[in-house]
């Protein structure tokens, strides 16, 4: 079965550059589902999507990135969920706010598209290939 992808991103440009790179790494069509604000990312969630990985912006319209990974995080459902904070801020508050919410990753976006390209394809290949995934939903312990 190939694995899914929830992209949570507000910036056009950005979602298509992220978009592409995925496309061109094989990961693309249904496997892909993309959204531009925090709302809409917890209501396709809700909705019964269950992604192998989130790629969530920081700053996002309606609900920010920072309240949907907390939300996340406390859902015993969906908190085994990897999240990668894809995001164009390097402030230090941004990123210890995000671990303190238990986010599993944060990368910030490279200005140029062929360094987007190859971390999109870092991130693919350990969180998609590498990495083992808790089973379930993650909260049994073994």
């Amino acid at each position: 079965m190939k694995p899914t992808l929830l992209v949570v991103e507000d910036d056009p440009d950005h979602a298509f550059l992220v978009l592409r790179a995925l496309d061109r790494l094989g990961v693309s069509g249904e496997q892909v589902t993309h959204v531009m604000d925090g709302q809409a990312a917890l209501d396709v969630l809700e909705g019964g999507l269950d992604p192998d990985l989130i790629l969530l912006d920081l700053r996002l319209p309606k609900i920010d990135g920072l309240e949907v990974l907390a939300r996340l995080k406390a859902d015993p459902d969906r908190n085994r969920i990897p999240v990668v904070m894809l995001t164009t801020s390097r402030a230090e508050a941004d990123v210890a706010r995000a671990y303190a919410h238990h986010v599993n990753s944060y990368l910030v976006k490279p200005p140029r598209l062929d360094a987007l390209r190859a971390l999109m394809a870092q991130v693919v290949q350990y969180w998609l290939e590498t990495n083992e995934p808790p089973p379930g939903n993650g909260t049994e312990p073994p």
